[in-house]
């Protein structure tokens, strides 16, 4: 029997290295509205609630320069807010602060596109109801990049000073660009345990999570197959987290992924290791 994930599946924490911690935090405050928890003189945490940690920052000394094309790593880490009117909120306050934002509606959710000063790419969206959500012939769940009702959204906006990014907002899913989708799918999908949600391989992206959510994870080839992982000292993607539904779960991954030859190692959190992409992956609870 193929081994599937626990529907309870989530994400957690994802951790940057940037170039400049003030400039980033300033950023993350101010434009995306994230509340600093704890900080040092090169590191920063994120919070939505004031309490559970969203974002980690970790400030690189003499960071990478070269081009980021050509590389495996983060695409974008997405922030899913819990209701419409939150969308609105955070549209409203990035019209009024003149950020430049891409968009699209994805038939399963509306989202806004933007990037950090170090152009780590960065969604912030909400999910339509699983009832109004469509599957394909292969029981595939349907999705699009079609315009965005903007005015719609905006309407749901409140009519207040902007007062932050909703204090239900969790880590929705992580993009990631990957060198191979063969290799993502046999590591994501037949060893970790995500199911295959929309298979966009035509155009160079798989859609993969677990309880049939429409996407924890999206894997793309856009940065061209065959990439390499960036040097460590390159701003972008340290690692994400994946948050297993109990302890049995994370055990039972650990040993899956030690008997395929991966290299896992404990940390505070729990488990973190690396995909073949040299993506840092974490595991908790």
């Amino acid at each position: 029997m193929t081994y599937q994930l626990n529907p309870e599946t989530s994400l957690g924490i994802v951790k940057l290295k940037v170039s400049n911690i003030e400039d980033s935090i300033a950023f993350y405050e101010r434009v995306i509205g994230l509340k600093t928890t704890r900080r040092t003189t090169v590191t920063a945490s994120l919070s939505a609630n004031g309490n559970d940690t969203l974002l980690e920052l970790e400030q690189i000394n003499t960071p990478y320069t070269g081009s980021h094309r050509g590389h495996t790593g983060l695409y974008h880490f997405a922030l899913l807010v819990p209701s419409r009117k939150a969308l609105g909120n955070i549209l409203k306050h990035l019209i009024h602060s003149k950020i430049a934002i891409g968009q699209a509606d994805h038939l399963v959710s509306e989202a806004l596109y933007l990037s950090d000063p170090d152009h780590n790419g960065i969604e912030i969206y909400r999910d339509r109801p699983r009832s109004e959500w469509n599957y394909d012939q292969n029981d595939q769940v349907r999705m699009a990049s079609d315009p965005i009702d903007w005015e719609g959204i905006l309407a749901e906006a409140e009519q207040v000073p902007f007062q932050g990014l909703d204090e239900g907002t969790v880590m929705g899913h992580i993009h990631l660009h990957v060198s191979d989708l063969d290799k993502a799918y046999l590591y994501y999908c037949k060893l970790l345990g995500f199911s295959l949600e929309s298979d966009w391989s035509a155009n160079g992206a798989l859609f993969v999570g677990a309880g049939r959510y429409h996407h924890h994870i999206g894997l793309n080839i856009w940065n061209g197959r065959g990439g390499k992982p960036l040097p460590e000292h390159a701003t972008g993607i340290d690692y994400y987290t994946i948050r297993l539904a109990n302890p049995d779960e994370l055990a039972t991954v650990v040993e899956r992924l030690r008997n395929e030859g991966y290299a896992v190692q404990p940390n505070e959190a729990g488990y973190i290791t690396k995909d073949p992409f040299g993506i840092g992956i974490q595991f908790a609870i």
